[in-house]
């Protein structure tokens, strides 16, 4: 027992030196330093500036063991990649005084796609190429704390809304090969009388399901309650619900997912930022068409195609959007379609960002107003 105290007291005399070392050098020289972040450790890699390893090794991934690191050291740049931790991590490191670059994963392939990859390895390559230039991680900026947690009710509300579609298909899959069906109706009517019809064969099999989908409806409708709550406290949103198709939760994901108007230059990159524009793969006369990259954020992408839906549906008013949707669907068949909608989220991505950039009233027929207007001047 004394020679194991013994050797621990060693180990951190050790450390406390390789660290006082660490922080008189970032006290002269830059340091780059690399992290791969992983639930339990963090691997981290520590570069001077000539790109020799000054240090490598592992820390705890809590508040406590970064601080252990970074608390006392002069500011140097942090790369790491984008994870479950790497929020409240770029956050803790930043508030520190150090520059924090979060490295976009499905853009640096040498990680990604390297034969030879594990967590020392790949914290040393994030270190090497946050050290060379820092765009060839192809940095993101992650929200603010305030705006996540807000965006975190909306997206455990489209958990429970995953969840309680897939409970409503499997009960209407399973009552089929027995014969019988359930009336149709919307999701959110769906209860457990609705089996009353049924034979007792069927109500067994079912009833717990749609006990389930009764109370996962109850919880959805809480969290809506949260939602219009959290909605309050951001009069953007009022701009945003002029178009059609877009309410209080499309509105309010779409706002917490930009976060910042200003971080675009232009409103069509936003589309771009969404994973809605092609992929491209040109070379010499060789210009496939692929479809959208899917880069950025599914679930908001997923709520602007339903909107693109609601302004396709029959009964829908009018709307400079809505004709030019229905002028892309041609005679084309679902695939035509799944491309009309597409474009439309695109465009409605677009329309958003500019009614929040500049405040205006929306008019859903300013395109069509006009062009009948240069045809009356010209008549």
């Amino acid at each position: 027992m004394r020679k194991h105290t013994t050797v621990k007291k060693i180990q951190q005399a050790l450390t406390k030196t390789k660290k006082k070392r660490i922080r008189e050098m970032a006290a002269n020289k830059r340091l780059t330093i690399g992290l791969d972040l992983g639930d339990r450790t963090i691997c981290y890699c520590i570069l001077d500036e000539a790109g020799e390893v000054v240090n490598e090794g592992q820390l705890p991934t809590t508040r406590t063991g970064l601080n252990s690191l970074f608390e006392k050291m002069p500011s140097s740049r942090v790369a790491l990649e984008v994870g479950t931790h790497s929020q409240w991590v770029s956050r803790q490191i930043a508030g520190l005084g150090h520059e924090v670059i979060v490295a976009n994963p499905h853009k640096v392939k040498l990680i990604t796609q390297s034969v030879r990859k594990n967590d020392r390895i790949d914290a040393q390559k994030l270190a090497r190429l946050a050290r060379v230039d820092p765009e060839l991680l192809s940095p993101i900026r992650h929200r603010g704390a305030e705006a996540q947690a807000d965006l975190a009710v909306i997206r455990a509300r489209a958990a429970l809304v995953e969840s309680r579609t897939g409970l409503i298909n499997c009960a209407r899959g399973l009552v089929k090969p027995l014969g019988e069906r359930l009336r149709k109706c919307d999701a959110d009517q769906v209860e457990e009388a609705l089996a009353a019809p049924l034979s007792e064969q069927a109500k067994v099999v079912i009833g717990p399901l749609l006990a389930s989908v009764e109370a996962i409806s109850e919880q959805i409708r809480g969290y809506e309650e949260k939602i219009e709550e959290i909605a309050k406290r951001y009069p953007e949103m009022v701009l945003l619900k002029q178009v059609y198709g877009v309410g209080t939760v499309i509105a309010l994901t779409y706002l917490l997912t930009l976060e910042d108007a200003e971080r675009f230059q232009h409103s069509r990159d936003v589309g771009a930022f969404l994973g809605m524009q092609p992929r491209q793969r040109d070379s010499g006369d060789s210009q496939p068409q692929l479809g959208i990259s899917k880069t950025g954020d599914r679930l908001l992408r997923s709520y602007l195609v339903q909107a693109a839906h609601c302004n396709l549906r029959k009964g829908a008013p009018d709307s400079d959007l809505r004709a030019w949707g229905l002028s892309k669907l041609g005679a084309g068949g679902k695939r035509a379609k799944r491309r009309a909608l597409v474009a439309m989220a695109r465009k409605l991505a677009v329309l958003l960002h500019r009614l929040w950039v500049t405040g205006e009233v929306y008019d859903p027929l300013y395109n069509h107003k006009r062009e009948q207007a240069a045809q009356a001047a010209a008549a």
